[in-house]
Parts: structure tokens; sequence; C-alpha cells
């Protein structure tokens, strides 16, 4: 049995983020897999240090729209199959999915849609949100094990944000995106990080314009959810708060699989 450690993270800007230094830490760190969201770029953008980092194999999904959106993984474990967009043709050009196939399961690193532009956009969160689980739940129908990894972009309970009564009207935490929330963990996916960890004040996003994470005036966001096959494989979920470099940090699991 192997020992798997997972991180997901949002950048906000791959090039932004590697211009700081902030990714060189994590190839130090023997992660076996990195899922990246929101790379604001195109892989012929990137630089061939960013696209061939020592040990690990990396992957891309790209918005067509340029500096928007966009998903990576970068792995030292081989996957045997890798898969852009889920079939929806409303949703597969933003660059939002990329789902990675290994032996033992499937890992699924999303970029969530951000609902706060305008209702419309509240409207495509919401049926991204459900078009994507009736797609998960199809390959765990079939008994397979998956991993979601990713930006969410809603938390899911008052715990998981500073401010919840300030933010009841928000995008981000209203109560028809966390009740999609309640609706996975209800279909039987883990949220990794709160069955090991029930404190408060473990948030994984903080506005930038405002110093909030010099205060940690901040939302949980960030997650990693597996299916209940999975469950006895999960030894630990954390939120690596210390590493900056994005207006996001970065979380992650370990597995035994």
């Amino acid at each position: 049995m192997k020992r798997i450690r997972i991180l997901s993270w949002n950048v906000n800007g791959i090039r932004a983020v590697d211009k700081k230094g902030a990714l060189n830490w994590f190839a130090d760190e023997k992660y076996d897999i990195l899922c990246v969201q929101e790379t604001k770029a195109q892989e012929e953008q990137l630089s061939t240090e960013l696209r061939n980092i020592d040990g690990y194999q990396s992957h891309f999904c790209s918005a067509e729209r340029k500096g928007y959106s966009g998903v990576a993984v970068y792995t030292r474990v081989e996957p045997e199959e890798v898969t852009c967009g889920f079939g929806d043709g409303r949703f597969d050009n933003e660059g939002r999915v990329i789902t990675l196939h290994f032996d033992k399961f499937l890992l699924f690193n999303v970029y969530f849609p951000n609902g706060k532009a305008s209702k419309e956009r509240l409207q495509y969160k919401l049926d991204f949100y459900d078009a994507f689980l009736e797609y998960v739940n199809g390959f765990v129908g079939k008994g397979l094990n998956v991993v979601i990894c990713g930006d969410v972009n809603t938390a899911h309970k008052p715990i998981d944000l500073a401010r919840p009564e300030a933010n009841e009207k928000t995008s981000g935490f209203l109560p028809v995106e966390r009740a999609w929330i309640d609706k996975l963990i209800g279909g039987g996916y883990i949220d990794t990080f709160r069955a090991f960890n029930e404190d408060p004040e473990q948030y994984t996003w903080w506005d930038m314009k405002t110093r909030a994470r010099d205060r940690n005036i901040g939302w949980r966001i960030d997650y990693f959810f597996v299916s209940d096959g999975l469950r006895k494989s999960l030894k630990s979920a954390f939120i690596l708060q210390d590493v900056m470099g994005s207006d996001h940090c970065p979380v992650g699991i370990e597995l035994a699989v």
C-alpha cells in the first residue's frame, strides 16, 4: 500500500505566482501531485521551466479565452488517462475540469465558477454544480473511487468563513450554493478537512484588497472531497495557510492506496 500526498491550490495566475518563486516549495516537499486552478494561461504561454518541473509530468486544460480560468496538474504518479472537461458544451470552453485516471481512483481537479458577477453567472455556477455532480456520480455508480479537489467558490457552513452573518446574501455563501455541498456530502462524499478538524478560523481564501489575510478574515472555499470508498484510505487532510503567493493557500490530503 502506497502513501500519496495530493495538493490543490488556486494560484490566481500561474505565471504571476511563478515570478514570485512560489511554486518551488512543493517539489522540495516531495508532494506526489499538485492540482492548480485559475492558471490564467494557455500552455504555450508558459515557460519551459513551468511546463517541465523536474520529476513531474504536467497536464494543462485552458480556457478558450486567454488570461482566464484554466486548470493544471503536476504529478509524479503516471496517470492511465487524462481528460479535459466533462463533455458538456456549456462549460468545457472555460477550462475548468481536468481528470486524471489512476489505478485506484479518479482525480478531478476543478475550478468551479464564481457567481458574484451577475444573476446569470450565479445561474451558470449552479448549473455547473449540478452537471458536474451528475457526471461524477456516473463513475461512482460504476464502483470507481473518486477524489474531487479545487476551488469550489462556496463556504459550506458558518464556521467556514469569518463573517457569516454579513455574507448571507453574498454569492459564495448563499443558501442555494451551500445546499449543493449538503447534497454532495449527503450523496456519500466526504469533506476531508472536516473529517479531521472541526476548529474555526481555518480558511483558504482572503480578500487581497482589504489585506484580510493579515487579520485572518477569510473563507474556506477550497476543498478535497472523496467518495465513500476511499474513507478508510484517507489518512490526513490539511490547510497550508503559511504558503504565500496567491489570495488562496494550498489544501491537501494523504491517501494510502
